[in-house]
């Protein structure tokens, strides 16, 4: 079995964040996000994986080569114009003859492939396609099953009030398991949409095409600068199970300093005496100075926080420079090379 990660987008939704790192290797808890995608994968067994590249290619293939380190073997293809979801998939799959695993590259989860791919054969299924529940519906379009889990249609943001008289709150999960018939249609080298082109179209000519609900597992899409930071601290908390976190080590932590034991620092990490650390992750070669305070936070490798600055509830980016006694609030995230003057308020 393949599986094709669907990594093209620039990342809009994360900006500034993005602006010089491809979102496939955006830190997650110090560690690339692509790489709980490829993990979740490889423990369903599924080592051979192509990377759908559009933004910033190099950055990404240089990052990771051909896989051995992570125990996989990685493929790379670029897409020479936006082929859009379905497109992607034809051409990283094309010729493929057995069935392929599609994950969106925005997806954060630590649901059991192999369970998928299990009732996925069970089925004698085309096409599984995994949902998720949400409480608010007008935000998404939904999926609709039938009592025995088979896609009926797909609804394209409904009115509430609609959603709820038919009872739906399945939306799309963003992985999907195609058996090899799916590739004819989605026409080589054409744009389509997995949504609105390429899954209709299974309905209409009733392949068997089911939905597999994630009912207890975590699910997030980390497309924007909130849930990018929802996904880190959740790690930390051990809300998402199965990923295991670095140690702390190589990090020079004076005495009359406080990091508590859920925040994660990499190496090279300065934190000077006074300096508290709660719930956050510090990329490597973080520097902290004196009395500053960082919580529920994610710094980017080789900032300097000034004595007694303060950051809660933000993410700050990489070689920034936040001055003595600034401020740095809930909901802000900064750029790479930020540099805030002593006593900011942002």
């Amino acid at each position: 079995m393949k599986a094709v990660i669907l990594a093209g987008g620039k990342g809009t939704r994360l900006r500034p964040l993005t602006i010089y790192t491809p979102k496939p290797i955006v830190p997650v808890v110090n560690r690339p996000f692509l790489e709980y995608q490829i993990e979740v994968l490889k423990r369903a067994g599924v080592t051979d994986i192509a990377i759908s590249l559009s933004y910033q290619p190099d950055k990404i293939e240089h990052f990771w080569g051909d896989g051995a380190e992570l125990g996989v073997r990685l493929s790379y293809l670029t897409e020479a114009i936006p082929l859009g979801t379905g497109g992607a998939y034809r051409f990283a799959a094309d010729g493929c003859e057995t069935a392929t695993v599609v994950v969106n590259g925005d997806i954060l989860t630590d649901i059991d492939l192999a369970e998928i791919i299990r009732t996925h054969k069970e089925r004698k299924a085309i096409a599984t396609l995994t949902l998720t529940r949400v409480e608010d519906t007008s935000r998404y379009g939904l999926v609709e099953l039938d009592p025995e889990g088979k896609v009926v249609r797909f609804l394209e943001k409904p009115k509430p009030e609609e959603a709820a008289k038919i009872g739906v709150n399945t939306i799309n999960a963003g992985i999907y398991i195609l058996e090899p018939e799916v590739l004819a249609l989605a026409p080589k080298g054409e744009n389509r949409s997995f949504e609105t082109q390429i899954m209709p179209e299974i309905i209409e000519r009733g392949m068997p095409f089911f939905g597999h609900v994630i009912e207890q597992n975590y699910w997030s899409d980390i497309g924007t600068p909130a849930t990018y930071l929802e996904a880190n601290l959740d790690l930390l908390s051990g809300k998402i199970r199965g990923f295991e976190l670095a140690e702390n080590t190589g990090s020079e932590i004076a005495a009359g300093a406080s990091v508590d034991d859920v925040s994660r620092l990499a190496e090279d990490c300065t934190v000077k005496p006074g300096a508290e650390i709660r719930s956050s992750v510090l990329g490597r070669g973080v520097l902290v100075e004196e009395r500053a305070v960082i919580e529920n936070s994610v710094i980017w490798p080789h900032t300097r926080i000034a004595a007694g600055a303060v950051i809660r509830d933000a993410v700050v980016g990489r070689s920034c420079h936040i001055g003595r006694h600034a401020s740095v609030g809930k909901g802000a995230i900064l750029g790479d090379k930020t540099q805030l003057t002593d006593y900011t308020r942002v």
